[in-house]
């Protein structure tokens, strides 16, 4: 890619990554077919999918559309080359669980941004009533008869545990209350969607959930909500070349929090009704960032907008409380020429004037982002290998940017 274009024009974001992932899965407690609309072409998806395929689950997709079959499970064992590439393959045990009685998954993989240990769904679902085992790598889960309804308290608002935990309790006996519940956008998208099949999910979106388990879920169809984090990794695209976007197909309230800092940058961000737009002369001040749990600032935007500090005017200080390994983007961008400097969960950016093109590594899908962002500035041509991260959460990354006006192209797989 070549750097330098101001990036004009519309973007249709795409359905939510981290939304259609559970709610896929979550199809697994209906004894009948779901339709899932808004579904991204993700390799994300993908594997999800085969993960659910291996159950004996048919899964198939028209377009934007998927159909998941899941009134045939035959196996509670989920795929171990799957599991190592994903880590929201661990969001099956509380579906098979609570559908079948048993759930068998390797210890999860994923990307390399921190430890991210599943104890937190392990206790959840023990304080359901199944009974864990670990060996041999692998995860046993066992329950006679029916989970029970508990009241859970989760030490961190962990988004996967609590969506496990949830999709575990639909089908318990009794009422299981989920203290300390992650809050995120992505949560109410999965509430809803196991509502629609007759589920009985209260509170989804605060720090208590309340779930009245029933007998048994039916068919659904759902439209996955749009994905916040391509919305805000666009925004920043559209900032740091001094573009001219309008973002459709955006729910507002679930960025707020980057468009706030944005506009601390001074840069406009327009609300247009279900759209946003962004208007920048690429002048921009410097600010600081703390990543938190929703609604505080995401984790998944810290590394575009360390790419949009490192060409900002004066001196950003960021905090990163999610995850303890997650500036692995700092290194690459100082290839490109930025001053960055890291201590830990803290890094200190000092803006410089300008970056230039080399060849650079994403090492996970956010750090790959930033360096797309970066490219767009640098001088010269930047080169950017590890697709495969990018593929896992951007759907067609290079088509949308070549319609607002990059110079990006894909070489090879």
């Amino acid at each position: 890619m070549k750097g330098g274009k101001a990036l004009k024009g519309e973007v249709v974001i795409s359905g939510a990554k981290n939304a259609v992932l559970p709610i896929i899965v979550g199809a697994l407690l209906a004894e009948d077919i779901c339709t899932i609309n808004d579904v991204p072409d993700l390799a994300d998806v993908a594997t999800i999918s085969e993960v659910l395929e291996g159950l004996g689950v048919k899964v198939s997709r028209n377009g934007s559309t998927m159909l998941v079959d899941s009134r045939h499970i035959d196996n509670i064992t989920a795929p171990y080359e799957y599991i190592q590439k994903m880590r929201a393959s661990v969001l099956i045990m509380g579906p098979l669980l609570a559908r079948k009685g048993q759930a068998k998954i390797s210890m999860p993989g994923g990307c390399g941004i921190g430890t991210r240990p599943i104890d937190l769904h392990l206790k959840g679902l023990e304080a359901l009533g199944a009974r864990i085992s670990l060996e041999h790598g692998d995860i046993d889960a066992k329950v006679d008869g029916r989970l029970k309804g508990a009241r859970i308290y989760l030490d961190f608002p962990s988004v996967g545990a609590t969506e496990n935990i949830m999709m575990a309790a639909v089908l318990a006996e009794g009422v299981t209350v989920l203290e300390n519940a992650a809050e995120e956008p992505e949560i109410v998208d999965l509430a809803n969607f196991l509502n629609s099949m007759g589920a009985k999910v209260r509170g989804a979106g605060t720090s208590v959930i309340k779930i009245e388990g029933v007998d048994s879920l039916s068919k659904a169809v759902h439209t996955v909500i749009p994905d916040r984090i391509e919305a805000g990794t666009y925004l920043i695209a559209a900032a740091i070349t001094g573009g001219d976007v309008l973002l459709k197909n955006v729910i507002i309230d679930h960025i707020k929090p980057v468009i706030a800092k944005l506009g601390e940058c001074g840069i406009d961000v327009i609300e247009e009704d279900n759209n946003l737009r962004v208007i920048s002369n690429g002048q921009f001040k410097a600010v600081d960032i703390k990543t938190l749990p929703y609604p505080g600032f995401p984790t998944d935007m810290q590394a575009q907008f360390m790419a949009l500090m490192a060409v900002a005017n004066g001196i950003s200080v960021f905090n990163e409380t999610v995850f303890e390994n997650r500036f692995m983007q700092a290194d690459e961008l100082r290839r490109m020429g930025a001053n960055i400097k890291v201590d830990g969960r803290n890094a200190i950016i000092e803006g410089v004037e300008k970056l230039t093109g080399c060849q650079v590594k994403a090492s996970d899908l956010r750090a790959g982002a930033a360096l797309v962002i970066a490219g767009l500035v640098a001088e010269g041509e930047t080169e950017i290998t590890g697709l495969q991260h990018l593929d896992r959460g951007y759907e067609n990354l290079v088509e949308k940017f070549t319609a607002i006006g990059a110079d990006i192209r894909r070489v090879t797989d």
